[in-house]
């Protein structure tokens, strides 16, 4: 039970999130690990954006934009005098870098979204068209082309003294804009083994993946590498068919482990702490704040007509008091858990600066069984 006897305070805006001690939740394997050399690739190429209302690039300060225009207009049959190069000037044209992602077994033809982005100085690439841009691997190699009109998902309005805009106006978006145009060869379904990676490292969760596929399988095809990493043999049953394995064991649920840690937001006062943060016997004393934790051993006899097989029993208590001043005592009976502290020190008006110095210093001393983070 909780004593107030101290006078108004004006308590702090404190907010302490717990991930309570209750059984974890399991997670799929396909949500807790990623299977090696499956992914996707980065696409880059260099573009222009036409029919922009005098938003494009300068020729002043951007001359490789006058340099692309011509570039392109020869390649469609235009001829620009070299004399003449230099005087051209397009208000309405945006040099831009186009990016996109291939996605793992994309065929030639899927689409696939791209973003465009000015490159030079161009105010806004609203309105503006994306003429046709080779994208390219690291290799060096064109595996899509991207063209088609932007959208921005925001707008600008300009009046004599003053203007609204809402989003980036230089960063556009093309659903679909992109066309596969060359594959990349992966016979996945001919793999005899596969490599699952685990999306956090942890030795006891890649354990238990190992053991979960096992038990699934009836036999020992699943093998730790390390924390990051479950190698797996593909079974013969599905021989040429590696696919429909790791569609069988991806939706396997397993228990992921987690490290005991303590979040500390010190600007905004969040606390947040995991089901494993465990905290040994200590006092504190803050100026006029105590803080005490002690364990103490109860021995627990049988009665008089118990059994035989009863037994004398030692058991563990807790006791936690903590107060300010001789009025304001705390005291939470049996076993404590952090969470119980740091619940207790906030209903007595600890703030939260005070709070953080109380939790760093318990994990100075090596009381707190946990890693401490700021954030």
């Amino acid at each position: 039970m909780f004593n107030h006897h101290f006078g108004p305070k004006i308590w702090a805006v404190f907010l302490l999130v717990f991930i309570l001690a209750s059984p974890a939740h399991s997670a799929r394997i396909k949500d807790l690990s990623s299977i090696e050399g499956v992914r996707s690739n980065q696409l880059i190429g260099f573009g222009l954006v036409i029919g922009l209302t005098k938003t494009g690039d300068s020729a002043v300060n951007v001359f490789f934009s006058i340099q692309a225009i011509a570039s392109m207009l020869k390649k469609l049959g235009v001829t620009i005098p070299p004399d003449r190069i230099g005087q051209l000037q397009f208000k309405n044209v945006a040099t831009v870098i186009v990016t996109a992602e291939l996605p793992a077994f994309a065929k030639q033809g899927d689409n696939i979204d791209v973003t465009v982005s000015s490159l030079g100085d161009a105010k806004s690439l609203q309105g503006g068209t994306l003429l046709m841009t080779p994208l390219k691997g690291p290799d060096g190699s064109t595996y899509a082309v991207a063209q088609g009109p932007l959208s921005i998902g925001g707008f600008s309005v300009q009046g004599a003294a003053r203007g609204v805009q809402k989003n980036h106006l230089t960063v556009g978006r093309i659903a679909n804009g992109g066309q596969v145009e060359k594959e990349i060869k992966y016979n996945f379904n001919a793999k005899d083994e596969i490599v699952l990676a685990l999306k956090k490292t942890d030795f006891t969760t890649a354990s238990r993946i190992s053991q979960a596929i096992n038990d699934d399988m009836k036999d020992v095809i699943s093998s730790i590498v390390n924390g990051g990493a479950v190698q797996v043999r593909v079974p013969e049953l599905y021989t040429n068919n590696t696919s429909g394995f790791v569609t069988r064991i991806e939706n396997l649920d397993v228990t992921p482990d987690a490290e005991a840690k303590v979040i500390i937001d010190e600007r905004t006062g969040t606390i947040v702490m995991g089901e494993n943060v465990k905290i040994s016997a200590v006092a504190v004393a803050h100026g006029a704040l105590f803080v005490q934790i002690k364990e103490e051993e109860v021995v627990s006899q049988p009665p008089a007509l118990a059994p035989e097989s009863a037994e004398t029993v030692t058991l563990a208590r807790t006791r936690v008091a903590a107060g300010e001043g001789q009025d304001n005592l705390l005291i939470i009976p049996k076993s404590i858990s952090l969470g119980d502290v740091v619940k207790g020190l906030n209903s007595i008006g600890v703030t939260p600066r005070d709070l953080i110095s109380i939790l760093q210093a318990i994990k100075a001393s090596g009381a707190l069984h946990a890693r401490l983070e700021l954030i």
